[in-house]
């Protein structure tokens, strides 16, 4: 088959390698060989092909975290799933591995690249937003880098509980997939300071929940804009910067600052997964959330993809196909 692998760690371009005749993964106890439909580009990508992730695959590895596959034999052939790959077999490649206990059945009312998007980006943004934040309709959600795969998830899941959903963004082009997706007030951070737009937003309130994806000067600011009892979401660091924040300025404005690792979920409460992809389904069901695909791209383009994730160069979410 062919797929891509990743002998040394690096950066994508420099170490993920094209092979053409890579031996077919085989499946263990419990794991499900699938073909691959499509597979969605993730930030981790980057990270673990780096050495720089929680995951660290033995290497040679084929990359690619998050897909939609068909199960390609056995008692289960035919059907179409999402989950994760059962690394070392990613899914940049043409067949995959997936642990049967953890795949999900891909929703009828996304196509194979919008169902593939499915899974991580909406689940980290639904257990951030409904379980580590408790958002209630009415409250103001503050969403970083609203444009990207996680940020994206969350401007819709937010406008969904009934918040008024701020989205800040970086440059014109991700203003303007942000206002597409439903946020009620986008803020270009390369134009604006975001600070000064959500206290004239809110009437110097503040905002209830932030959901913070990227770290760094968007965690910090965050701080000064941040409602009484309001609740900072800590999702990632995409910025390169993991903040180190005063303890006594929390004391002082009375918020509260959450950590949210989706991954521990499926290890911890499998059934809290499951649930949340029922009502996942049902609100794609309904029209109202559906993955941003920005591109839809052959194969060989995965290295590329993974780059441009890694860079911030790209809106929403790329898929791959197979």
């Amino acid at each position: 088959m062919r797929a891509w692998q990743i002998a040394e760690l690096g950066a994508p371009l420099d170490v993920m390698k094209p092979v053409e005749d890579a031996d077919r993964p085989v499946p263990g106890d419990g794991q499900l060989l699938v073909r691959v439909r499509a597979a969605a580009v993730n930030f981790p990508d980057a990270l673990m092909a780096a050495g720089l992730y929680q995951v660290r695959p033995p290497l040679p590895y084929t990359p690619g975290v998050e897909l939609c596959g068909e199960v390609a034999e056995g008692p289960r052939a035919g059907e179409r799933l999402i989950g994760t790959a059962a690394l070392p077999s990613g899914a940049f490649a043409e067949y995959a591995l997936m642990d049967a206990a953890g795949a999900l059945p891909a929703p009828d009312s996304l196509d194979d690249a919008e169902a593939a998007a499915l899974l991580i980006a909406y689940q980290t943004a639904w257990f951030a937003l409904h379980r580590r934040a408790r958002l209630a309709s009415g409250e103001t959600l503050l969403v970083h880098a609203a444009a990207g795969g996680v940020g994206s998830a969350a401007v819709q899941l937010g406008k969904a509980a009934g918040a008024f959903v701020i989205a800040v963004v970086g440059g014109a082009e991700k203003a303007d997939a942000a206002r597409k997706l439903g946020a009620d007030l986008v803020i270009d951070r390369k134009s604006e300071d975001f600070v000064a737009a959500v206290r004239a937003a809110t009437g110097g309130r503040g905002a209830d929940v932030v959901f913070d994806p990227v770290g760094g000067s968007a965690y910090t600011g965050s701080t000064k804009c941040i409602a009484f009892e309001g609740r900072i979401v800590v999702v990632g660091f995409a910025s390169g910067e993991i903040p180190a924040p005063p303890l006594g300025h929390a004391l002082v404005k009375n918020y509260s600052v959450l950590g949210l690792h989706w991954g521990l979920y499926a290890a911890k409460d499998p059934q809290a997964v499951r649930d949340c992809h029922a009502a996942l389904t049902a609100l794609a069901a309904d029209g109202v959330v559906r993955p941003l695909i920005s591109e839809r791209i052959p194969l060989a383009g995965a290295a590329d993809a993974v780059h441009r994730v890694a860079t911030g160069a790209s809106t929403g979410r790329i898929a791959v196909l197979p």
